[in-house]
């Protein structure tokens, strides 16, 4: 039997939760495990029934959903956060994105595609359009750059054969196939870029690589 994705919905409107959690527990792969209205609330929720994937509205009660995101990835890092957003406001997904969320979705969504990000999430994936990507690959190289024009210097020829195809959208199961690797080898790549760039996430990677010009330096277009 396939293992569920256990989801944490958050939303400060009953009837939101209510609709959602009627959606998912429909779904054979998906059960809503709990619920929370406001960001305190989130943030003990996870450490209680430790989800797969929490959905947080991204404007909640309290000190907010991008604050909650915050204390549940820097807490939970295994429990994914996509937030809830009822427009694609650019500075607020940036900014949750900076916080460990590992995307957004739009409430008004088609129930397909919530099903496919809830999915992607729970791998570990990134959720977010092309478009939505490329603003804020924009953005976050305007925010706090960590690094020297030596970006790259700490990292092994291995990382950066892993980091190319990552900065360009691949999924772990696509590098892997690529590099001849396993998933978890590349994921311990991935990981061990985050350590050595001082990263949370995949999208801060992807961005990191484009401010410093990874393909210029390894002459890939």
């Amino acid at each position: 039997m396939t293992k569920k994705i256990r989801i944490l919905l958050v939303d400060d409107h009953a009837i939101v939760r209510l609709g959602l959690t009627t959606l998912l527990n429909d779904q054979p792969d998906m059960e809503v495990i709990g619920e929370a209205s406001a960001a305190g609330e989130a943030v003990k929720a996870v450490e209680a029934l430790q989800p797969d994937v929490t959905l947080m509205d991204i404007r909640l009660p309290g000190e907010g959903g991008i604050e909650a995101t915050r204390q549940i990835t820097k807490k939970f890092p295994s429990s994914k956060v996509v937030m809830l957003t009822s427009f694609a406001d650019d500075e607020l997904v940036a900014l949750a994105i900076r916080a460990g969320a590992v995307g957004y979705v739009l409430k008004q969504v088609e129930t397909d595609d919530l099903l496919r990000a809830i999915q992607a999430a729970a791998r570990g994936e990134s959720v977010l359009d092309p478009a939505t990507t490329a603003r804020l690959l924009l953005r976050v190289r305007e925010a706090e750059r960590k690094a020297d024009e030596d970006a790259f210097r700490d990292l092994t020829n291995r990382e950066m054969d892993v980091l190319v195809p990552l900065a360009r959208g691949k999924t772990n199961a696509e590098i892997a196939s690529l590099l001849n690797l396993s998933e978890k080898t590349v994921g311990n790549y991935i990981g061990a870029m985050f350590e050595k760039l001082h990263l949370n996430n995949r999208i801060e990677l992807a961005a990191y690589a484009y401010e410093h010009h990874l393909f210029e330096k390894m002459g890939k277009e």
